[in-house]
C-alpha cells in the first residue's frame, strides 16, 4: 500500500513520517514539494503550499498508519489516502512487507 498526506509544515510532516517509519508501521516515507492545494476550507477558498508525505507499508499495516498519521497530524482533518500496489520489483516489496513488520 502506498498512503499518502500533505501538511503545510515540511518540518511537522517529516516529524510525523520519521515517527511511523520508526514505529514500523511503514518501511519507508518520501517526502515533496511544495505543491500548491487549492481547497474549501470552513467557507474560505484556501490556496495553500504544502508538502506530500508518501509512505509504503502492507495492506495489513494500513489501518494502524492511517490512526496513527491522523493522531500525530498538525491538521484537525488531515488528507490520509491509501492506493493499493498491484505489483512492482519483487524484491522491494519483499522489503517493505519485512520492514513494516519489524
Amino acid at each position: 500500500m502506498q498512503v499518502t498526506t500533505t501538511a503545510d509544515d515540511a518540518d511537522a510532516l517529516a516529524a510525523v513520517a520519521r515517527d511511523a517509519v520508526a514505529a514500523r508501521l511503514a518501511a519507508c516515507a518520501q517526502l515533496e514539494g511544495p505543491v500548491t492545494s487549492v481547497y474549501w476550507w470552513q467557507g474560505a477558498l484556501e490556496t495553500v503550499a504544502e508538502w506530500r508525505a508518501t509512505l509504503k507499508t502492507t495492506r495489513a499495516r494500513a489501518d494502524a498508519l492511517e490512526a496513527f498519521l491522523v493522531e500525530h497530524h498538525p491538521y484537525d482533518v488531515p488528507e490520509v489516502l491509501r492506493t493499493p500496489v498491484i505489483g512492482g520489483n519483487a524484491e522491494y516489496l519483499a522489503w517493505v512487507r519485512a520492514e513494516a513488520t519489524g
